[in-house]
Protein backbone atom coordinates (compact mmCIF):
# COMPACT_ATOMS: atom_id res chain seq x y z
CA UNK A 1 0.00 0.00 0.00
CA UNK A 2 3.08 2.46 0.39
CA UNK A 3 4.19 1.94 -2.83
CA UNK A 4 1.26 3.31 -4.61
CA UNK A 5 1.39 6.74 -1.94
CA UNK A 6 4.93 7.33 -2.31
CA UNK A 7 4.79 7.10 -6.45
CA UNK A 8 1.77 9.40 -6.32
CA UNK A 9 3.53 11.37 -4.38
CA UNK A 10 6.61 11.20 -6.39
CA UNK A 11 4.51 12.24 -9.04
CA UNK A 12 3.37 15.19 -7.78
CA UNK A 13 6.21 16.52 -7.05
CA UNK A 14 7.89 15.76 -10.23
CA UNK A 15 4.63 17.72 -12.06
CA UNK A 16 5.32 20.41 -9.43
CA UNK A 17 9.13 21.02 -10.73
CA UNK A 18 7.77 20.81 -14.27
CA UNK A 19 5.49 23.03 -13.83
CA UNK A 20 7.37 26.23 -14.48
CA UNK A 21 7.43 27.89 -17.90
CA UNK A 22 10.41 27.58 -19.99
CA UNK A 23 12.02 28.87 -23.45
CA UNK A 24 10.70 26.30 -26.68
CA UNK A 25 12.37 28.93 -29.12
CA UNK A 26 13.84 32.57 -29.89
CA UNK A 27 14.15 34.88 -32.88
CA UNK A 28 16.79 35.20 -33.20
CA UNK A 29 17.40 31.21 -32.21
CA UNK A 30 19.98 30.73 -29.36
CA UNK A 31 23.58 30.29 -30.04
CA UNK A 32 22.62 31.51 -34.18
CA UNK A 33 25.03 33.89 -36.01
CA UNK A 34 22.43 36.93 -37.98
CA UNK A 35 23.77 38.48 -41.05
CA UNK A 36 22.20 42.00 -39.88
CA UNK A 37 20.95 43.32 -36.36
CA UNK A 38 17.42 42.28 -35.81
CA UNK A 39 14.95 44.76 -34.83
CA UNK A 40 13.40 42.58 -31.83
CA UNK A 41 13.83 39.72 -29.89
CA UNK A 42 10.82 37.33 -29.74
CA UNK A 43 10.57 34.70 -26.80
CA UNK A 44 8.13 31.33 -27.25
CA UNK A 45 7.70 30.10 -24.05
CA UNK A 46 5.91 26.74 -22.90
CA UNK A 47 2.95 28.69 -20.98
CA UNK A 48 1.88 32.52 -20.71
CA UNK A 49 4.79 34.14 -18.66
CA UNK A 50 5.37 38.11 -17.17
CA UNK A 51 8.68 39.39 -17.96
CA UNK A 52 9.66 41.16 -15.52
CA UNK A 53 13.31 42.38 -16.30
CA UNK A 54 15.88 42.05 -19.82
CA UNK A 55 18.60 43.27 -20.41
CA UNK A 56 21.17 42.66 -23.29
CA UNK A 57 25.07 42.86 -22.63
CA UNK A 58 27.76 42.68 -25.86
CA UNK A 59 31.29 41.08 -25.12
CA UNK A 60 33.14 43.57 -22.74
CA UNK A 61 30.43 46.03 -22.85
CA UNK A 62 27.71 46.88 -19.96
CA UNK A 63 24.40 45.43 -19.65
CA UNK A 64 21.69 47.49 -21.01
CA UNK A 65 17.74 47.13 -19.98
CA UNK A 66 15.47 46.59 -22.66
CA UNK A 67 12.29 48.11 -22.71
CA UNK A 68 9.37 48.78 -23.23
CA UNK A 69 8.65 45.64 -21.41
CA UNK A 70 5.31 43.47 -22.44
CA UNK A 71 2.75 44.67 -20.03
CA UNK A 72 0.80 41.14 -20.14
CA UNK A 73 1.63 38.00 -19.73
CA UNK A 74 1.94 35.47 -22.96
CA UNK A 75 3.58 32.62 -24.27
CA UNK A 76 4.98 34.63 -27.49
CA UNK A 77 6.81 38.14 -26.05
CA UNK A 78 8.61 40.50 -28.59
CA UNK A 79 11.16 43.33 -27.25
CA UNK A 80 12.52 45.64 -29.07
CA UNK A 81 16.26 45.44 -30.00
CA UNK A 82 18.50 48.63 -29.94
CA UNK A 83 21.03 48.65 -33.13
CA UNK A 84 23.85 46.38 -32.63
CA UNK A 85 27.14 46.48 -33.96
CA UNK A 86 28.83 42.95 -34.78
CA UNK A 87 29.82 40.62 -31.91
CA UNK A 88 28.26 38.55 -29.88
CA UNK A 89 25.41 39.24 -27.31
CA UNK A 90 23.76 37.85 -24.35
CA UNK A 91 19.94 38.65 -23.99
CA UNK A 92 19.04 37.66 -19.80
CA UNK A 93 15.75 37.90 -18.41
CA UNK A 94 13.63 37.45 -15.45
CA UNK A 95 10.06 36.18 -15.61
CA UNK A 96 7.17 35.62 -13.69
CA UNK A 97 5.95 32.06 -14.33
CA UNK A 98 1.78 31.29 -14.19
CA UNK A 99 2.71 29.11 -10.99
CA UNK A 100 4.13 32.46 -9.31
CA UNK A 101 7.66 31.68 -9.98
CA UNK A 102 10.51 33.99 -10.86
CA UNK A 103 12.20 31.75 -13.66
CA UNK A 104 15.46 33.30 -15.27
CA UNK A 105 16.72 33.05 -19.03
CA UNK A 106 19.18 33.40 -21.40
CA UNK A 107 20.53 33.18 -24.96
CA UNK A 108 22.83 34.15 -27.10
CA UNK A 109 23.69 35.49 -30.63
CA UNK A 110 25.99 36.74 -33.01
CA UNK A 111 25.63 39.57 -35.68
CA UNK A 112 28.03 39.50 -37.96
CA UNK A 113 26.96 41.47 -41.13
CA UNK A 114 27.61 39.71 -44.81
CA UNK A 115 27.74 36.46 -43.75
CA UNK A 116 24.08 35.93 -46.20
CA UNK A 117 22.58 33.77 -43.84
CA UNK A 118 21.18 32.58 -40.40
CA UNK A 119 22.83 29.78 -38.66
CA UNK A 120 23.12 27.83 -35.77
CA UNK A 121 26.53 28.44 -34.21
CA UNK A 122 29.01 25.50 -33.58
CA UNK A 123 28.81 24.32 -29.66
Amino acid sequence: MRKPLFAMALLACATVANAHAHLRSSIPADASTVSASPPSLVLNFSESALLTAAAIQGAGGAARKLEPLPTKAAAQLSLPLPALAPGTYVVSWRMLSADGHIVPGSIHFTVAPGSGQEHAAPH
